[in-house]
């Protein structure tokens, strides 16, 4: 089966999809306005479209459409309902699958009513629509509903899920000197950082008056890049944490694993989140994890037995649950322990895979 992907090259989401269909036999052809990203399968055919995003969103679908014309695809799968979504719609291309994958479907139509029904009829191009959580799936079929003339297209949830293989626990990294908390995330309002730096501040305060060696061995390690970088180094000046904080910069994906496995506790202090991709992916390492209660994230952490969550943007409460799992040492070992079956029970990489698979052979047979 040839499958095209219209979507961002420089996505480590787009890649590992991309990558897994080409190792399970799929001809791929990625089509993108966007370049960089992790490596590809030498198999993976890419075409960069000539005019540059957002324009491009609009402007390319003259080159799309004679590309989709010559390679023919079964099916072409459309990541990103906003920017993607409507170069697809333009592309008059069926059978078309499209992935919601948060901002698309949760800020974009909040925009203007304009915005709103600019992205139903993306919606509605669509055979089929994938979403990675049950509460973006609700979003997008209320969306959906606001169109009463048109039939909406079936919906279906698969999670992107873990490559446990990749993702394990690996204690020798450790050092066991130190105390480490931390996320892997991008430097933006949205994801909360400063939140966490708050909490950390507050955390290593209380520890220094009850329990002072504990307290001089706690770090703070934040790995991303991102808008906020230079605000979030600043506050860290001004609590005057700098000895005690890295931030690390964006790391390649590959690198990751190894810099969850440093860690005790993972943190997500996200103020609006879809799906909880890093949070599975340090509950697969074995870590305890405090989460924010919004958008798809409760949906990734089974509360008080994976981790613990709080209210976004309370400070107090990611105080309080951070310094639980620092005095508790054996609820940190139960709840890392228990993150690892949750992920490999429910969130299984391989598995997510093949549902796709089944995805792709019901459009196609539709469509046949």
């Amino acid at each position: 089966m040839k499958i095209a992907y219209l979507a961002a090259r420089q996505s480590v989401h787009t890649v590992r999809w991309v990558n897994a269909l080409a190792q399970r036999g799929y001809t791929i052809y990625l089509i993108t306005l966007h370049d960089g990203g992790e490596p590809l399968d030498d198999r993976i055919a890419v075409f960069k479209l000539p005019i540059p995003a957002p324009p491009g969103y609009l402007l390319n679908a003259p080159f799309l459409k004679p590309l989709l014309q010559r390679l023919h695809p079964d099916i072409l799968h459309v990541h990103y309902a906003s920017g993607y979504g409507t170069l697809g719609r333009l592309s008059q291309f069926q059978p078309l699958l499209l992935s919601v994958w948060g901002s698309d479907v949760f800020d974009f139509p909040a925009q203007s009513r304009w915005h709103r029904a600019w992205l139903v009829k993306n919606l509605q191009a669509a055979k089929l629509i994938c979403s990675t959580s049950q509460v973006m799936a609700e979003v997008t079929r209320a969306l959906l509903a606001s169109d009463a003339f048109n039939p909406a297209p079936r919906l279906t949830v698969i999670p992107f899920g873990i490559d446990t293989t990749v993702f394990y626990p690996r204690p020798e990294l450790r050092n066991p000197t130190l105390f480490k908390i931390g996320t892997v995330k991008t430097l933006a309002p949205k994801y909360g950082i400063d939140t966490l730096i708050h909490a950390f501040h507050q955390v290593r305060l209380k520890l220094l008056t009850t329990q002072p060696e504990l307290a001089n061995q706690l770090r703070l390690c934040i790995a991303g890049g991102g808008p906020q970088r230079v605000a979030l180094q600043n506050l860290v000046n001004q609590l005057e944490l700098t000895t005690v904080t890295e931030l690390a910069g964006e790391l390649p994906h590959s690198q990751v694993p190894n810099y969850l496995n440093q860690l005790e506790i993972y943190v997500a202090a996200s103020r609006l989140e879809s799906f909880g991709v890093a949070i599975l992916e340090a509950s697969a390492c074995g870590l305890p994890v405090v989460v924010s209660r919004v958008g798809g994230l409760p949906e990734v952490v089974r509360e008080n037995v994976t981790g613990l969550l709080v209210e976004k943007d309370n400070v107090a409460q990611f105080t309080q649950a951070l310094l639980t799992l620092i005095q508790h040492p054996r609820l940190r070992h139960t709840m890392g322990a228990a993150g690892i079956q949750w992920v490999k029970q429910q969130y299984d990489w391989q598995k997510n895979v093949t549902a796709l698979e089944r995805i792709y052979d019901l459009v196609a047979m539709k469509s046949g």
